[in-house]
């Protein structure tokens, strides 16, 4: 039905949805720097204002009071997760945002099936077909993305698990998701006395896949799941959009589908494992420390505040390696400080970013980002890893696996062949950490036994704080 700008030449729709198409490819592209990444955020909410507003004044889709309403709060809520939802809490709403895009598209694809079915306006193949595609993958989208961030928040086990009753569910509701999708397509409109019944039973077996597709994967390997469930609500988006025959849904989908995808891929290749061995193998577990040689003792070289301030006292090129256990204690300002203060006694100092350091990519950009740490100070493992053997003092905080030299040494480590931040190449290294506890891949760290490595004990955030106080009153 016709809304208030209906009347109008359907070229203007398609015109005004082009403009929309190019304000997010814009966007995709100013995302790819930081300096512009954002402004490409706010190009790319342009664009989405504009295919939003023209859609809602183009077709009638519901009484102007409910679809007002419902922008309303839907605005509101966004609106508040922006301000409340903090920096170190971001991967578990990005995987949110995720599933939020999957459910949505599966119930638009299904709610335009059951419309053709009322309207009596026929059920094509290349709409039941397409629907069908948008109803699988939306549903394991939502539900794993679901699971994803429950792993990320901390209510849903963070441990890998390998079962194989569970890969058998996964066969199963695979397989009942497409047989539903062939029923659907052979047999569009009435299955069983019901409108597109067999478009809900394929939700539905997709919606355990999806559940079961996330639960076994461990807390290591998030950065990659997220990614992928990126590409897959961005997939569900833009088959929604040849269900609806709607040009700027298929064109915003496959752009995030893609950037999805290839942001998948190379996840993958720093970590230096396939996409299969991700989803399916499951990196560390409860029984990796089983067997596992006592290699921490008689080793281990406990350090203060006061001893690692001398260390940066006589230092002149300091890198700082940040971890997830940075991100939960809140400890970006006070790294921040401690590498302003020492940039202002002419020390050189630089950030070492593993790319799957934290929990999402990117995570320990923003971080920093957000303490005002200079992005041309931030460098990646291919550039930083030279640089240590010119290293005076290394200063890894709240990261374990990323350099974890076993992945070079020990071929049958979990993490074997993964690149990790060669950190114990520098003169000295100091490791700040809670504990000698294992990180995601339940393995030990021989860095933390080396004769160059002293442990700072302690959360990041306070052990941080009294190095700099410490820094301060030594100056």
């Amino acid at each position: 039905m016709a809304g208030v700008l209906g009347g109008l030449p359907n070229s203007v729709l398609q015109f005004v949805y082009l403009i929309a198409s190019v304000l997010f490819i814009q966007g995709l592209r100013d995302m790819t720097h930081p300096r512009t990444a954002t402004r490409g955020n706010g190009i790319s909410s342009l664009g989405m204002l504009l295919a939003v507003v023209v859609t809602v004044l183009w077709f009638e889709i519901a009484s102007p009071l409910v679809l007002g309403a419902a922008l309303l709060v839907g605005g509101a809520v966004g609106a508040w997760l922006a301000v409340t939802v903090e920096t170190t809490e971001m991967p578990q709403l990005v995987g949110l945002f995720n599933g939020f895009g999957g459910g949505a598209s599966a119930l638009v694809a299904g709610a335009e099936l059951v419309d053709r079915v009322v309207t009596g306006s026929g059920l094509p193949v290349g709409v039941t077909a397409t629907a069908a595609i948008a109803g699988i993958i939306g549903a394991v989208t939502f539900w794993g993305s679901l699971v994803a961030a429950g792993k990320l928040h901390g209510v849903v086990g963070d441990s890998p698990v390998s079962s194989t009753v569970g890969h058998g569910i996964k066969v199963v509701t695979l397989a009942a998701a497409v047989a539903s999708g062939v029923v659907l397509v052979a047999q569009p409109g009435f299955v069983g006395g019901a409108p597109v019944s067999s478009y809900w039973v394929l939700v539905a077996a997709a919606s355990v896949l999806g559940i079961f597709l996330v639960v076994p994967i461990g807390g290591a390997d998030m950065p990659v799941v997220i990614a992928l469930l990126n590409s897959y609500s961005g997939l569900a988006a833009a088959t929604t959009g040849f269900v609806l025959g709607n040009t700027v849904l298929i064109v915003a989908g496959t752009l995030v589908g893609a950037s999805g995808l290839i942001l998948t891929v190379i996840m993958c290749e720093s970590m230096n494992r396939s996409l299969v061995n991700v989803l399916f193998g499951g990196l560390g577990g409860d029984d990796e420390m089983e067997d596992m040689p006592d290699i921490y003792e008689g080793s281990i070289s406990e350090t203060s505040a006061e001893e690692v301030e001398m260390l940066l006292d006589v230092a002149d090129r300091v890198v700082i390696v940040p971890g997830y256990g940075m991100a939960v204690a809140q400890a970006q300002h006070a790294v921040a400080e401690l590498a302003e203060l020492l940039e202002e006694d002419g020390v050189d100092v630089e950030f070492g970013i593993h790319p799957v350091a934290g929990r999402m990519p990117g995570h320990m950009n923003a971080l920093l980002a957000e303490a005002d740490v200079p992005y041309d100070k931030m460098r990646e493992l291919e550039e930083v890893n030279p640089t240590f053997s010119q290293t005076d003092v290394v200063i890894v905080t709240g990261a374990n696996d990323v350099v974890n030299p076993m992945a070079n040494t020990d071929d049958s480590s979990p993490i074997a062949g993964m690149p990790v931040l060669e950190v114990g190449e520098a003169r000295s290294v100091v490791v700040n950490k809670r504990s000698l506890s294992p990180g995601f891949s339940g393995i030990p760290n021989p860095l933390f036994a080396e004769d160059n490595t002293s442990m700072l004990f302690g959360d990041a955030k306070a052990s941080m704080q009294e190095l700099v106080n410490v820094y301060k009153e030594n100056r």
